[in-house]
Parts: C-alpha cells; structure tokens; sequence
C-alpha cells in the first residue's frame, strides 16, 4: 500500500519551492509518494517546474502539505484563490481524516512566518483535514536559530537565500515522515473499516 502526499504550493523566489523539495524527502523516506503541485496564477519561473494542481487530485490524495511564501502574514493569494474554489470537495467532505500540514519562507526573522503557517491551516481545518506540526522532541525545532517552528517547516531567506539550514532541512524532512506516516496509519484503518 502507498500513500500519496501532496505538496502543493506557491514559489516566487525558489526559497518555498526548496523547502517542498526537502518535505519531498522526508515523504519518500517515510516510505510515501510525493506529488508536487502548484496553483493557477503562480507564473513565476520557480512554480513552473511543477504541475498544476487538479481538483480531482486534491480529493484523491492521502495527505497534504501546504506551502507559501510568506505575505504580509498570510499565504500568497494565489493559493487563497484556490482554496476558494474547493467548495465542492468542502461540501462533499472529501478531504475529512486525511493529515495536512503546512510550510513557509520569508525574507527575514519576524516576517510573519508563524501567523502565515497559523492562517493556511484554516481552509484545512475546515475541510476536516487533521493538522500535524512538528513537536518539540525533534531536536531541529529546539535548535534552529532561523526557520522551523512547531506549527510547520519555515526557512528565512536573509543571510541564507534559497538555502535551507541544516535545522530547517531536518525539521522539513520530519514533517514530511509525518504526515506520511499518519496517512499510512488512517488510510490502513479506513481499509480495514475501522475508520
């Protein structure tokens, strides 16, 4: 049995887009199938290496990790149209049980990375997803002296660009194996209808 995990985000710079590359490892070494995806309107050259996201997809999945890059603490607004769009699927309940996650970067310390994380888990959580973070028993998380955080994976750009610490790799890394795990664990008890 596999487990398919979106990564679905936004990339301006390429700072959120290698973030998603290092949750892609964490999902592949916890033994899952990464599918990254990107949104309409993200016409920026880093998104344009990943597909775009289909409803059909977003429905079908086991899990999904959420990522932006940080917007006057908020998600871009690309990936707020999409959400918008997803009332069918709300209705339906077709994302209810399923782990999410969520993930960010900024250009600096206090960009606004922690309420950016906060606010994309709202759509999530009213779709029914079940929202994992990071907890503080992984070591990166109390030891990072720029991004990561117990709500989801963050990076800050300055000093850095594009390239993640090694705290915010490993803490990336964990939420991937998370995530992926808990999908295991659910898409195998909704098989054996304990769910």
């Amino acid at each position: 049995m596999s487990a398919s995990i979106i990564i679905l985000y936004y990339s301006r710079s390429g700072a959120t887009q290698t973030l998603a590359d290092a949750i892609a490892d964490g999902v592949l070494k916890a033994g899952g199938e990464p599918l990254m995806r990107t949104v309409t309107g993200a016409g920026d050259p880093a998104s344009q290496r990943d597909l775009e996201i289909s409803q059909d997809e977003l429905k079908q999945c086991d899990g999904l990790i959420l990522g932006s890059p940080v917007r006057f603490g908020h998600m871009a607004s690309a990936l707020q149209q999409f959400w918008e769009q997803t009332s069918v699927t709300w209705l339906k309940g077709e994302l209810e049980g399923k782990p999410a996650a969520v993930f960010t970067s900024g250009s600096s310390m206090h960009s606004g990375q922690e309420s950016t994380l906060l606010s994309m888990g709202v759509p999530l959580l009213h779709h029914g997803m079940l929202l994992c973070g990071i907890p503080y028993t992984e070591p990166a998380i109390q030891q990072t002296q720029s991004g990561a955080s117990p709500y989801g994976a963050s990076h800050v750009e300055h000093g850095h660009g594009k390239q993640l610490t090694e705290h915010e790799y490993q803490a990336a890394v964990a939420l991937g194996q998370r995530v992926t795990v808990a999908a295991f664990a659910l898409k195998t008890a909704r098989t054996q209808g304990k769910l």
